[in-house]
């Protein structure tokens, strides 16, 4: 499995993304369902900027991370 997401991908669902939908979960309210999703898709959004791959980029064939190339 290699990297396919860029820095400023992972650096967006790190730092605004996740920290959003969590925030609106909770004013939503915490045990309501629509705070339940939002808080699953935190958690997805700051797993795949850990890693550095998203399985949806592979599907669809885009992605943000380019490799180095030797010169």
């Amino acid at each position: 499995m290699s990297k396919n997401m860029s820095m400023m991908d992972r650096l967006l669902r790190t730092l605004l993304i996740a920290p959003v939908a969590v925030v609106i979960g909770i004013v939503i309210g915490p045990g309501s369902i629509g705070s339940i999703v939002l808080y699953v898709v935190a958690a997805v959004m700051l797993a795949t900027s850990t890693v550095g791959y998203c399985p949806l980029y592979s599907v669809f064939g885009v992605g943000g991370h380019r490799e180095q190339q030797a010169h």
